[in-house]
């Protein structure tokens, strides 16, 4: 491998462990993330509901605002693909793998084992499907657009590398591409892998 950057190399030491981790002890794992996980929920929950709405309700506002016309590449481009291509591109890449497997698990396990009060009740199946159309409704796609449409400003029209790192330049400035750039970037790809690790079950 010809290049080692920094943040390759951040990342391989956070993330081998935790495959040697999961190999050797997945049940271990399992339990120290899911314990995580619940500590997250009980302390930050509602700090990621705001966030998330207020994340919906700015992609609303710039889907019908002037920056809504704004073209993601020079001026003058013209889209490559058609609305409804881009659409099903876009429906496919948010969705994907995690509507095949969670699609009926999701609602069907909130309803069995709920995260508060006795499953198998009428007030259990209606938590479900709450729990359900809040992770399949516009909420994620709040978050898809409004990372992507960073993204996608960044490189396309500022023609700044694809890093989510560029996308924070506006607050870091130049330090978007030292250490606190190369922190962003580690951060980015450890949430990826282990999204990706959660959508596949």
């Amino acid at each position: 491998m010809k290049v080692m950057t920094p943040v390759l190399k951040v990342s391989l030491l956070i993330i081998c462990p935790f495959l040697v981790w999961g190999a050797v002890s997945p049940d271990d794992l399992a339990l120290a993330t899911g314990s995580i996980q619940r500590f997250l929920q009980q302390s930050l929950g509602w700090f990621y509901l705001l966030s998330v709405s207020g994340l919906l309700l700015c992609a609303v506002y710039l889907i019908f605002s002037r920056y809504g016309d704004i073209l993601l590449g020079p001026d003058g481009a013209q889209p490559e693909f058609k609305l409804v291509t881009w659409f099903a591109m876009l429906f496919c890449a948010g969705m994907g793998i995690g509507l095949v497997f969670w699609g009926v698990a999701e609602p069907s396990h909130h309803f069995h084992v709920p995260p508060t009060g006795a499953g198998d009740t009428p007030e259990s199946a209606r938590l479900a499907l709450r729990y359900s159309f809040f992770h399949w409704g516009l909420h994620p796609w709040a978050i898809y657009a409004m990372v992507g449409l960073c993204l996608a400003y960044f490189q396309f029209r500022k023609q700044l590398p694809g890093l989510v790192s560029q996308s924070c330049q506006p607050l870091f400035g130049r330090h978007a591409s030292g250490p606190i750039g190369h922190s962003i970037d580690t951060i980015a790809v450890f949430a990826t892998l282990f999204g990706v690790a959660t959508s596949l079950g």
